[in-house]
């Protein structure tokens, strides 16, 4: 759990002492390649926060095709968060890309872990507004943005998730088609 602990210290004052009682609130799930964390049509009831591997969130359009919306890699935090918090019916899967493990916090303990460290409502508050930023601007580039400029910004300005998720999957999470992927890599790397 360090690694939990070094990201809460990013944005929180938090003591090796305290963060052992945050501990506590916390369950470890290994997964393997392809697994599935909470399943579509139920309410997501834990929020994942990736210690090691890679996953990713998507829904199932209505041609039956996967698009991808969210990865999550090494310090990062997923989940549906409006079903997390309305306790409505999720519209997402969360896969793991690779073998992964992940903390899980259920919607009960978090909210008793916030009571009793109202501190860390500060660290999920800013972990938030940096989620809703990131995303204002990638609905931004999406629609400024050639294409291919989606593309060659997606690998150059995130090599971390470049280099580990297949292009199927960053082709789906741009909004392109994989054989389209495929022809611009051709051309650039030619």
């Amino acid at each position: 759990m360090k690694e939990l602990f070094n990201h809460l210290r990013l944005y929180i004052s938090i003591t090796e002492q305290e963060f052992q009682g945050v501990e506590k609130y916390f369950e470890y799930v290994d997964l393997k390649k392809k697994q599935n964390l909470d399943a579509i049509k139920n309410v997501s009831k834990h929020n994942f926060f990736v210690i090691n591997g890679c996953l990713n969130m998507y829904f199932i359009n209505d041609k039956g095709e996967n698009q991808s919306v969210q990865f999550a890699i090494e310090n990062w935090w997923i989940n549906d968060v409006l079903s997390f918090y309305r306790n409505k019916e999720s519209s997402f899967y969360i896969q793991a890309v690779e073998n992964s493990k992940v903390l899980s916090i259920s919607k009960e303990n978090q909210e008793k872990l916030l009571t009793q460290f109202p501190k860390l409502e500060r660290y999920f508050r800013i972990i938030y507004q940096i989620a809703y930023g990131a995303s204002l601007y990638r609905i931004k580039y999406v629609y400024e943005a050639s294409k291919a400029e989606r593309y060659f910004h997606f690998i150059e300005h995130h090599p971390d998730f470049a280099q580990r998720v297949p292009q199927y999957l960053i082709a789906s999470f741009l909004g392109l088609t994989p054989e389209y992927v495929s022809e611009i890599r051709a051309k650039h790397f030619s």
